[in-house]
């Protein structure tokens, strides 16, 4: 398995999505061996959906390292994700993790998905 480990990485959590994580991991009791993945796939309704979750680093992983929340992140899916905040909204209207992404050139309607 890879130990690479990169200083900066190419998403930011915003403090909502920080306080969300570390309550989940809590409250599912998650170890410390399992990190955030995020990543993207293909499908959704404009093309890629995008992944997050609690997972264990995989070969071609990068580690990146968010106040104290570590980030396991497929290198290919960098080109897709440079640059994206992902933020916690916890309204009337919505409540969820959101992804601003400058990559995407559309998504849909309710923000899971993207075209690049």
């Amino acid at each position: 398995m890879s130990t690479e480990h990169t200083a900066v990485a190419p998403v930011s959590l915003t403090d909502g999505a920080i306080k969300e994580l570390n309550k989940l991991k809590d409250q599912q009791e998650i170890s410390d061996d399992f990190g955030l993945r995020v990543g993207v796939e293909g499908g959704g309704c404009s093309g890629m959906s995008y992944i997050l979750g609690f997972d264990q680093k995989k070969d071609g992983d990068n580690e990146y390292e968010i106040q104290g929340i570590r980030i396991f992140m497929n290198k290919a899916h960098g080109l897709y994700l440079a640059g994206m905040e992902i933020d916690f909204k916890s309204g009337l209207d919505a409540r969820g993790f959101t992804f601003n992404n400058p990559n995407a050139t559309s998504t849909c309607g309710c923000g899971s998905s993207f075209s690049a």
